[in-house]
């Protein structure tokens, strides 16, 4: 037993040594890139495992529309990655292959489909370490219901939490598992500063600061601590603090509800309430997401990669509106904002006011093709 904790002490070690050295990266990041002025933009995209190739094929279609005269002068590159599958990843072990990710890294934005991650084992979620090696600090999910008067923007700290070692904790055998928490200051002050920045930009006057401190008091007292620091240089935006259960409550509450507008979390707290949330707006296909850094950002769906309508042969009945709106997000953040809001707007024609088409996920409704052509003729 003393030599199992002995190595449990020196496996602690070794990972408290790294994430000071993550901390330390952090002060020495360089600066942020400036998309409005940058004169190539290459958008890498992943099909991902499941129904993700499907989805992809058509939101590149729609791509290649939209961005026809950029694509067309230069500016900007479309460029597919393959190999981002659980075959390849279990083949070799590794949450994202060498080879993609250098694959990824020379690309400057992601549009990623979804990738499946085994229970159980040590093979790591491929989006924890896209995440990490691209330090994709900032994940951005909005959640709109109009007639519900529902607008909230989250802001879920993305690097670091139970994610980070999510697959690195410490086990002695018959007795205990022990996983960790990691919260740093730059790493908290980022993140809020994110969110209280979007929140002034927007016209935004509330951000909800969403933790369990009054349990977690040294991760989640700091990260508590460190937003209101961030948020006294905002006096015209009110923060508040919320526990994450009551505020899983607070969002079904229709009376209440439609109060929040900005909210900035922690990663796995985020990770839970943005899937509760983008329920609350349609389900989680209804839902984009942004992962966004100073150098790099990644797009994505946030659900699943559905291996069981792969299975039962409804892979071609899949939604693409996930993607599509993280398609959006994408079109946004590069500088396309006209475009952004065009996709936006046909997706809400499509899903909410004319309904032509209906997506069931079966033999029922329309083919992701379909509803890709469907979305192009409103476009």
């Amino acid at each position: 037993m003393d030599q199992q904790v002995e190595q449990a002490v020196a496996a602690f070690r070794s990972l408290l040594q790294e994430q000071l050295a993550r901390v330390d990266a952090m002060a020495h990041a360089k600066a942020p890139t400036d998309w409005q002025k940058a004169a190539h933009i290459v958008i890498g995209i992943c099909p991902g495992d499941g129904i993700g190739p499907i989805l992809m094929r058509e939101t590149r279609r729609i791509m290649e529309y939209m961005l026809q005269d950029e694509i067309a002068s230069g500016r900007v590159e479309l460029r597919n990655i393959d190999g981002l599958t659980i075959e390849n990843r279990q083949a070799v072990g590794k949450a994202i292959p060498d080879d993609v990710l250098s694959a990824i890294k020379a690309c400057d934005v992601v549009l990623k489909g979804p990738t499946t991650t085994p229970k159980g084992g040590t093979l790591e979620s491929a989006n924890v370490a896209m995440r990490r090696e691209l330090d994709l600090y900032a994940n951005v999910r909005p959640v709109v219901v109009p007639q519900e008067g529902i607008d909230w923007t989250f802001f879920r700290e993305n690097t670091e939490g139970e994610y980070v070692l999510g697959s690195r904790g410490i086990e002695i055998e018959g007795q205990l598992a022990m996983d960790f928490k990691v919260t740093t200051d730059l790493g908290t002050k980022r993140i809020a500063r994110a969110a209280f920045e979007y929140a002034r930009q927007n016209g935004k006057t509330h951000v909800a600061i969403v933790t369990k401190a009054n349990i977690m008091k040294k991760t989640d007292g700091k990260f508590s601590q460190l937003c209101h620091e961030i948020a006294a240089e905002y006096p015209d935006i009110v923060a508040e603090d919320y526990y994450i259960d009551i505020m899983t409550a607070n969002l079904v509450n229709e009376r209440t509800r439609n109060k929040y507008q900005v909210f900035v979390l922690p990663n796995l707290y985020g990770d839970i309430i943005t899937d509760e949330a983008a329920q609350i707006q349609g389900g989680v296909g209804t839902a984009g997401s942004a992962n966004l850094g100073d150098n790099y950002a990644m797009f994505e769906a946030i659900h699943g990669s559905g291996l069981r309508m792969m299975e039962e042969g409804r892979g071609e009945y899949a939604n693409p509106s996930s993607v599509l709106k993280a398609t959006a997000m994408l079109m946004r953040h590069i500088g396309y904002a006209d475009k952004a809001d065009k996709l936006e707007n046909a997706l809400l024609v499509c899903n909410e006011s004319e309904r032509r088409l209906v997506m069931t996920g079966n033999a029922t409704g329309a083919t992701c093709k379909e509803f890709a052509d469907y979305i192009m003729e409103k476009l």
